[in-house]
């Protein structure tokens, strides 16, 4: 008996190994992914944000999957965004917010990562030491620089002053080019600047700037910034193409948790020495798509009245394989 036993053990392990299957139940490896599409335009902007992408092209990390992913240099998030719906990108990144304000609008966008999400002092209200501007209570009625009007600055801002005692409804919001807002503290034509990095390390290296508020604290702490975005109908007719992209932009924000890498690569990617890089401050590169993060944004943009009605952020995600 015991020795038919043992014959019937080695039959099974046997049948079980040309399977290629597991007892731990690793089972066999997925198919590749065959994409619809062998080349991916994609619409790339901040270069602390859309680093890990970048990097991974340079890299040939894409080529080597089977996707040839062409970066296209955008202006900011409405040229982003209009290339987008004129199908001249494939995939568009932008702030969370810009996308969050389309889709409520209207737009057919389908999430196909999350670029980058604020650390500490990656974003924030930053003034000069001859500002009438030292705390967030200084000022009845401060007038803040954003770099656009009613996005990221000026729903973060808001959060942030609000938390530390400050009526949102007492600030003025003034649009300024991030290269012109020092000058603007300067003049007196603003009291204050929301900054982004790496124009707050440069502001203090440069003019001694300082950081009256960390706007990615309290309501706004880990804040989603940004990510990449497709046509629901160009994501609908390539599932494969934008599955495989998922898969190889996880794996390059994997590689970017380890600072080094970016700092290494920020000054061939940006005009951003390597000073500066060495002493900016970091947030974080998800490796997958969260839409309970996500829904913060969308939750604090209707809130504060930037979108009508609540946002379904899981609506916005890919309908197969988060990749």
């Amino acid at each position: 008996m015991r020795a038919c036993a043992r014959t019937a053990l080695a039959f099974l392990s046997a049948a079980l190994l040309l399977s290629g299957c597991s007892l731990l139940g690793g089972g066999q490896e997925p198919e590749p992914l065959v994409p619809e599409q062998r080349t991916l335009s994609v619409g790339v902007g901040s270069a602390i944000d859309t680093a890990p992408l970048r990097i991974a092209v340079a890299d040939g990390r894409f080529q080597r999957a089977g996707l040839r992913v062409e970066l296209v240099e955008q202006t900011g998030d409405a040229d982003a965004l209009a290339k987008l719906a004129a199908g001249d990108l494939d995939v568009a990144f932008a702030s969370d917010v810009a996308l969050f304000k389309a889709a409520a609008d209207g737009s057919p966008l389908l999430l196909q990562g999350e670029a980058y999400t604020a650390g500490r002092n990656t974003m924030a209200l930053v003034t000069l030491p001859e500002s009438a501007l030292q705390a967030p209570n200084d000022l009845r009625f401060p007038e803040i620089a954003v770099d656009t009007l009613d996005d990221l600055g000026t729903l973060t801002t808001r959060s942030a002053l609000a938390g530390a005692g400050v009526d949102p409804e007492r600030i003025t919001f003034v649009q300024r080019a991030p290269e012109t807002m020092v000058e603007a503290v300067r003049s007196g034509d603003v009291d204050g600047a929301w900054m982004v990095e790496p124009h707050i390390t440069r502001a203090e290296k440069d003019f001694g700037a300082r950081v009256v508020l960390d706007t990615a604290r309290g309501a706004t702490l880990d804040f989603p910034v940004s990510s990449y975005a497709a046509n629901a109908a160009f994501a609908d007719s390539r599932p494969n193409t934008l599955a495989l992209f998922r898969q190889v932009l996880g794996k390059a924000q994997q590689h970017a948790a380890d600072p080094m890498v970016i700092r290494e690569a920020l000054p061939d990617l940006a005009d951003i020495d390597e000073t500066t890089a060495a002493l900016i401050s970091l947030g974080d590169y998800p490796i997958s798509i969260s839409g309970v993060r996500l829904q913060r944004v969308a939750d604090l943009m209707h809130s504060s009245g930037l979108i009508g009605a609540r946002l379904d952020v899981q609506s916005l995600l890919p309908k197969t394989g988060l990749g």
